[in-house]
């Protein structure tokens, strides 16, 4: 279809998300699903009723769209109200707040489904409000101010990701904030004249303490006592992904790539905690806030910004906040050729070690200055085949090998291409890709020394050599190049993950254990979900049972998303309660685990023993012959 061939519209677009959502799944994700399930019904009940349409709903989202604005707004202020009864019956902890913007604009329709900048402001403008708050933007108050008897507060001017002018927001007077906006509307002529001296005092000190003290910007303060996870002691920073400002999605590796290298680079200091790329990356095109990261990973800073590639130059923008304070404590911007783009990276992480008073050792700082390669064309093609790789498939493992080699070829010193390659043969191996695993595993182990011959302070060629000695059933050397890998980069999620299995395999349960929770806090939104099957197999070997239970839950909920194979999860619950001596229920997870995978059987699980001791295998054996496997 021609771009002239779409149905263009006017439509009020209304946008709203749930305040919190992951911590809410992450306290109890059956309560979450049912609140949010009865919420969204609720909502769809009354958008209906305002004339409205329901066009999307996906996870905690919901975008509707109305032919009238007035309808829009009221619906908004009807939800909130109605939203704000029902939370109130319910404990504070498992309350669900929605934010809501309010979009008036031209929009693309395709089907049932609309498109452009009408929606994408009107995300950007939900962001904005607060949990069980409405904000506008100024087209919608500019129809609606002289039709409706509400109370707006303009919030000025903001500018919004991927829009380009500065957008007019408006924050809704609702609920309780309304009412009291009413009642004192009658006796405000009368403290007109103070206010307006009380005014003028507060803006000269203002004045004063801006020009003496602050000078920065403020952003809503996080609070400490609403994290998700304890702030650690040490200096806490999530690097958001910066935002591609192109306008080529062709483009998205290069601002995830500099994210991606500034959290590596940081990661290599001891002396801090950084979030690790696969839960900051979950915000990825998401209107947030910065106090809502903060709260849900656990952090103090926040570091966000953007990319725009334009012919050989390259327009950076980055900012270091402090969540807890609110203030913006660094800000730039950046236009250089692309020749210095990896320079550009390091500018900006030393710029932040330096704001954040962070002390670095003589070693750290060698690493952190230290570069795999100046080439960028051959980092754009490893950039480029990780991501392939990550999709952990046959034939895109193939597409990412030959992006590594062509890197290789660009420069035959770059190690990280060098451990690439060894991940990809490695995976090949394990996984049925290759004609010979025995071969594959042989070429990988070539590919490693080279790897390490180049660069033997590179955490991830550690971390790919480990992975190849766990491949060969090699555990204490894999141990110790994990353990290699850690001591070069103290916040390396992958090493303390992969450490974990292997001492899993080792019978080191208690030590599994600590490693994977240790994993798991570096990345709060852990991917892949294994992470949470090896730490509920630890359990069931350390008798936790009641944790392992908790844990196999969660993972059969991921599972159901598809993230994962359920059967694993329900043979666990299987094992768990034989050895309670529950054994009607142990019984009938096994045989919901059999109807997934047939296949099961003692023999097969002996096929994919992995334990050094027999007897850590006979006991999982004899649990799962309780619960009826043959």
């Amino acid at each position: 279809m021609a771009p002239e061939d779409f149905k263009r519209k006017l439509t009020a677009i209304l946008s709203a998300d749930v305040e919190g959502y992951s911590r809410l799944m992450g306290e109890d994700e059956d309560a979450t699903i049912r609140t949010l399930t009865t919420y969204r019904k609720l909502m769809s009940t009354l958008i209906q009723k305002r004339q409205g349409r329901v066009v999307d709903s996906p996870g905690d989202n919901l975008l509707a769209e109305f032919g009238s604005v007035v309808d829009a707004v009221r619906c908004a202020v009807e939800i909130q109200e109605e939203l704000r009864i029902r939370n109130a019956e319910l404990p504070e902890n498992r309350q669900m707040a929605f934010r809501i913007g309010i979009n008036l604009g031209d929009v693309v329709e395709e089907e049932e489904r609309i498109y452009g900048d009408g929606v994408n402001i009107a995300a950007r403008v939900e962001g904005l409000a607060e949990g069980g708050g409405i904000c506008i933007s100024g087209t919608v108050y500019d129809s609606i101010k002289n039709k409706l008897s509400l109370s707006y507060e303009s919030m000025g001017e903001h500018t919004v990701k991927n829009i380009t002018d500065p957008v007019r927001v408006y924050r809704m007077r609702v609920g309780p904030e309304a009412e009291a906006q009413k009642k004192a509307g009658p006796k405000r002529w009368r403290r007109a004249a103070l206010a307006g001296v009380a005014v003028l005092i507060l803006v000269i000190a203002a004045a004063a303490i801006w020009n003496f003290y602050l000078r920065r910007p403020s952003v809503e303060a996080a609070d400490p006592k609403k994290m998700a996870f304890p702030l650690p002691e040490k200096p806490s920073i999530a690097v958001l992904p910066f935002d591609n400002m192109s306008g080529d999605p062709d483009q998205e590796y290069i601002a995830d790539g500099i994210s991606e290298n500034i959290i590596a680079t940081l990661s290599k200091v001891s002396s801090m905690f950084v979030i690790a790329r696969n839960s900051t990356f979950t915000y990825k095109g998401k209107p947030v806030k910065v106090r809502q990261v903060a709260e849900e990973l656990g952090v103090r800073y926040v570091l966000e910004g953007s990319v725009q590639k334009s012919g050989d130059r390259l327009r950076v923008t980055a900012q270091l906040i402090d969540a807890i304070n609110g203030h913006h404590l660094w800000s730039e911007k950046y236009d250089r050729k692309m020749r210095d783009f990896f320079d550009l990276q390091d500018e900006i992480t030393k710029k932040i070690v330096v704001e954040l008073r962070v002390e670095v050792g003589s070693g750290e700082q060698a690493r952190i200055e230290s570069k795999s390669t100046d080439n960028f064309e051959a980092w754009t093609n490893v950039a480029k085949g990780a991501k392939l790789f990550a999709k952990f498939n046959k034939e895109d493992n193939i597409k990412a090998r030959a992006l590594f080699e062509a890197a290789i070829k660009l420069d035959p010193g770059y190690a990280i291409a060098w451990a690439w390659l060894v991940r990809s043969h490695t995976v090949a191996a394990t996984q049925g890709w290759s004609e010979s695993r025995a071969a594959s595993l042989k070429l990988a182990l070539e590919f490693a020394q080279k790897a390490l011959a180049l660069d033997d302070k590179s955490p991830g060629v550690h971390h790919s050599l480990g992975v190849l000695y766990a491949a060969r059933r090699q555990l204490e050397k894999a141990i110790s190049e994990f353990k290699i890998a850690i001591s070069l980069d103290p916040n390396f999620r992958p090493g303390y993950a992969l450490l974990a299995r292997v001492m899993f395999d080792m019978g080191e349960f208690e030590e599994s254990i600590t490693l994977m929770k240790k994993a798991m806090r570096l990345s709060p939104y852990y991917y892949p979900p294994w992470y949470l099957r090896i730490l509920c197999n630890a359990y069931f070997f350390t008798e936790r049972y009641d944790e392992a239970i908790a844990g196999y839950n969660q993972y059969i909920d991921r599972c159901r998303r598809g993230e994962c194979a359920t059967w694993r999860a329900l043979s666990g619950l299987a094992r768990v309660n034989a050895e309670l001596g529950k054994l009607e229920e142990a019984r009938a997870y096994m045989a919901e685990a059999l109807e997934i995978n047939p296949k099961l059987s003692l023999a097969f699980y002996k096929r994919r023993n992995r334990f050094k001791d027999p007897a850590h295998l006979q006991r999982m054996l004899d649990a799962l012959s309780k619960a009826g496997l043959k």
